[in-house]
């Protein structure tokens, strides 16, 4: 009897295999990444004792030990056991990630993953898998994109490590990041990527603030070019994000009939004329440098997709935050907490 139910067992098994055979392989990919970085990985205690590692790489893994802590204390952003290992990449990217939409629609291909949900992009230990994977989209008609990945976040499933290329941000930077990746690890809702990354931006940009002017005070050079930099992103930001309504616009003319050639002529010349007016960006301490117009790498709708997945929902965010709470921050976050379920 136990045989015969393990036989069963084992054909199951084989059956969910090959139907789901896309799935498992990929699945199986990425385990055998995360697992070989985990498994290569240095505790920080053993970094920070060893005196073949540089004073300057103790000092930044020191700086992201203070803003893990910062975030936990000061912003309520819940415990976790991540950045408390290091990993070498010995100068290499270790992750890339596709994105893909359709050519005339700012509609973004979807993946769809047991427990964590639906991706508007799919991550890659392998560069060959990706390139592969991205080579398969293009044939399908899908605009593409593909590009290194410097952090990302297993949600609190595993102990993230602190990465080598970490320690090359800037601190407002490197802030920034550590405090984004931490919110992910708390609130993290199924099906609602666009709300996750705004989230995880919003709370990123706004801990790295409260940080810096707490640990290097308001009137301070690192604080002053952290606070000019993201003024000048916000407005390349509000750029790019009314350049998707220009798209969208455009998009919605296109009717049927329209050919394929006038519809490409259109794309491109309202693409290409959303880049180029971005060098009228100016906020006094910085600004787009000039480029040639002819010599553009346009960006494809995948890009723009990118923008509305991180950056539409910022201004609801600080509205709500400010209007709402009182930039009271600790309270925001348990009303979010207690309003969305999280993983």
């Amino acid at each position: 009897m136990v045989k015969k139910i393990a036989l069963v067992f084992v054909g199951v098994l084989l059956a969910l295999v090959v139907w789901q055979w896309e799935l498992v392989s990929y699945g199986w990919m990425q385990a055998k990444g995360q697992v070989r970085l985990l498994w290569n990985t240095k505790p920080v205690a053993d970094v920070l004792a060893d005196p073949a590692y540089p004073d300057s790489t103790k000092q930044k893994i020191e700086l992201i030990r203070e803003i893990k802590r910062f975030a936990i204390d000061s912003l309520g952003l819940d415990k976790s056991g991540s950045y408390e290992s290091f990993y070498d990449q010995q100068g290499k990217p270790i992750l890339w990630v596709v994105t893909a939409a359709q050519p005339y629609q700012l509609v973004a291909k979807q993946w769809h993953f047991p427990i964590i949900g639906t991706f508007s992009y799919k991550g890659f230990f392998e560069k060959d898998r990706a390139d592969t994977t991205k080579a398969e989209l293009q044939r399908d008609g899908l605009d593409t994109r593909i590009g290194e990945v410097s952090a990302w976040s297993t949600l609190g499933f595993l102990n993230d490590p602190i990465l080598s290329s970490f320690l090359d941000r800037p601190v407002g930077s490197l802030a920034e990041l550590i405090i984004h990746e931490l919110t992910h690890g708390t609130l993290f809702i199924k099906n609602s990527l666009e709300y996750n990354e705004n989230l995880a931006d919003f709370v990123g940009e706004y801990g790295a603030l409260r940080f810096m002017a707490q640990k290097y005070g308001r009137n301070s050079v690192p604080y002053r070019d952290y606070l000019a930099t993201k003024v000048f992103y916000e407005k390349y930001d509000e750029h790019i994000l009314h350049g998707t309504q220009v798209l969208d616009s455009l998009y919605k003319t296109f009717k049927p009939t329209t050919s394929t050639i006038v519809k490409d002529s259109l794309k491109w010349q309202t693409i290409r004329q959303i880049v180029v007016s971005s060098d009228t960006i100016n906020t006094g301490e910085r600004s787009i440098k000039k480029r040639t117009a002819g010599k553009l790498n346009l960006p494809n709708n995948a890009y723009f997709i990118g923008y509305l997945t991180y950056r539409k929902q910022q201004n609801r965010f600080r509205q709500e935050f400010e209007n709402r709470f009182g930039g009271d921050f600790k309270r925001y976050l348990t009303y979010l907490k207690q309003t969305y379920p999280s993983l």
